[in-house]
């Protein structure tokens, strides 16, 4: 139930956290609604997202999206919101109990991935990761330049 097919049309894609899966070795991924304000949706509409520094907490059943910046929607004046503010996550109950099962295993943290439009809704993909040391960024470096060889010697043949 955890694992989701993420293959959503990369127009309707909103926010990408690209340092995440450079910095952490992604665990298990789960798909989340984001509880929002009027003027929240309309800026992540526009895509004035940062995922950069996010991450998740699940707190007395339920779980928080903290630290991720939605700039103000501009035509907003006094109905804009707290650019900033920890917004209610929507998980299904046997989820959130999984989730909060696995992240008491220490070095276990919770982070957002994507943020992305699926049939109207704003949706986050969030990652059970655990942190890389220097040595497994210089690992997958390596790789993936190796891959990039490999494709290059490829292609010619």
């Amino acid at each position: 139930m955890a694992k989701h097919n993420h293959q959503e049309n990369p127009s309707n894609l909103v926010a990408q956290n690209k340092k995440a899966r450079h910095d952490y070795s992604i665990e298990e991924t789960y798909e989340a609604g984001i509880a929002l304000t009027g003027t929240e949706i309309k800026s992540v509409r526009e895509k004035r997202v940062n995922l950069r520094d996010g991450f998740a907490q699940v707190r007395n059943g339920e779980a928080w999206l903290m630290n991720v910046h939605i700039s103000p929607y501009d035509q907003g004046n006094q109905f804009n919101h707290d650019p900033l503010r920890n917004r209610k996550l929507l998980l299904h109950k046997k989820e959130l109990q999984k989730l909060t099962g696995e992240l008491a295993n220490k070095g276990i943290t919770l982070v957002p991935l994507k943020m992305y439009i699926k049939h109207g809704y704003a949706k986050v993909l969030l990652g059970v990761v655990k942190g890389k040391h220097e040595y497994d960024k210089r690992e997958t470096i390596k790789r993936r330049d190796q891959n990039r060889q490999i494709e290059r010697v490829m292609k010619h043949y």
